[in-house]
């Protein structure tokens, strides 16, 4: 298996914010053309945030994008805020204000994690139940996602597993509660033995205020309790960084 030791991470810059978006377009078209055409099915799993908006309203906007059968799309989310799906925090409605009203999804292609339980525990078994029977799991299986596109915070997090947290040592479930105890919200995540069996990833990282966090994660030593986003260390040669020119100016 490829480490850090070996591989040196993907990262290929994109000139502004404008262009990371329309280079993660490129990349999600891409991968779905080649899932598509390969099995007649593509799954793919979005994150939320501020730097895939851009992207988001682009493949409802992209020719190319919209020309997608979307109806062999299958599309899951990595990470939710426990709130309900029309509040202005969901990063459902994030997708469902942007690109998903003018692509045509089926509904019954869209996989969002169920925040309206009042168990927090029971929305993640929901949602991994989901997850077992699109892929069509056994017991003990992993789901292979085509593409995972993630973002990556300000202090090394990816997803919802943050430093410090339980949910980034969990791998005996394939979707977990994150509890979070000062002001912001509960999230449920995927888990990292998940993000690790998809075929490729992608992290989206723009903004000068990200430059120094993400020269300090591609250049130390592997340290998954502080910089949670390391747990795709083992698997680099998978992962592709899109970065705008200001996230990569101490690079």
């Amino acid at each position: 298996m490829e480490t850090a030791a070996n591989y040196k991470p993907n990262v290929e810059v994109a000139s502004d914010p404008e262009n990371l978006a329309r280079k993660s377009v490129e990349f999600f078209v891409a991968h779905a053309e080649k899932a598509i055409k390969a099995k007649n099915a593509f799954h793919v799993a979005i994150s939320g945030g501020h730097t895939p908006k851009r992207f988001f309203e682009l493949l409802g906007e992209v020719p190319n994008a919209k020309a997608l059968p979307w109806n062999k799309i299958h599309l899951f989310w990595v990470d939710e805020r426990y709130v309900p799906p029309d509040s202005q925090w969901s990063n459902y409605k994030l997708a469902a204000d942007t690109f998903l009203p003018k692509v045509g999804t089926p509904e019954q292609n869209i996989h969002r994690i169920p925040t309206e339980y009042s168990d927090f525990k029971v929305a993640a078994q929901r949602y991994e139940e989901t997850i077992r029977e699109v892929f069509g799991l056994k017991e003990n299986q992993l789901p292979e996602f085509d593409l995972i596109v993630l973002g990556m915070g300000a202090e090394g997090h990816t997803g919802s597993l943050f430093p410090n947290c339980y949910a980034a040592f969990d791998t005996e479930n394939l979707a977990c509660v994150v509890y979070v105890l000062d002001e912001k919200l509960n999230r449920i995540t995927l888990t990292h033995p998940v993000l690790r069996a998809a075929s490729h990833l992608a992290v989206l990282v723009s903004g000068e205020e990200k430059a120094d966090i993400l020269k300090e994660v591609l250049t130390s030593e592997p340290d998954e309790v502080r910089y949670p986003i390391h747990v795709l260390w083992p698997i680099l040669d998978k992962v592709t960084w899109l970065v705008d020119s200001d996230a990569a100016k101490a690079l």
